[in-house]
């Protein structure tokens, strides 16, 4: 039996950066990715930055791989990592579009503000 789908690719798309931007520390590395464009970013350079144990900090790197904000290349024993520029600037489109919409404060809303 096939499956109805219900998102559009967009929601998926969406929900996948969404989860990866889900913890501080997933922020922090792009952060220092993104400040760092000029030169290599290793993963033991940021391990050193933060107070968190490698294996840790190899888990917040491969949830970002998996949703393709980053990219990393592995020269033993060392692996690189990079912001993937051309998801970023989907990611950033796409959230872009989906917070920019006009939310209007209306009085006869069901969801009325406390």
């Amino acid at each position: 039996m096939k499956k109805n789908l219900f998102y559009t690719e967009d929601q998926e798309k969406i929900a996948r950066y969404g989860k990866a931007l889900a913890h501080p520390v997933r922020i922090f590395i792009l952060d220092y990715l993104a400040k760092n464009l000029d030169k290599c970013c290793y993963s033991g350079d940021m391990a050193e930055e933060l107070p968190i144990a490698r294996s840790t900090l190899s888990e917040h790197l491969n949830e970002l791989k998996r949703a393709g904000l980053i990219q990393g290349e592995i020269n033993p024993p060392f692996i690189k990592y990079c912001i993937n520029s051309n998801n970023w600037e989907e990611a950033k489109q796409l959230m872009k579009t989906f917070f920019n919409r006009e939310i209007i404060n209306n009085s006869t809303s069901y969801c009325k503000q406390s």
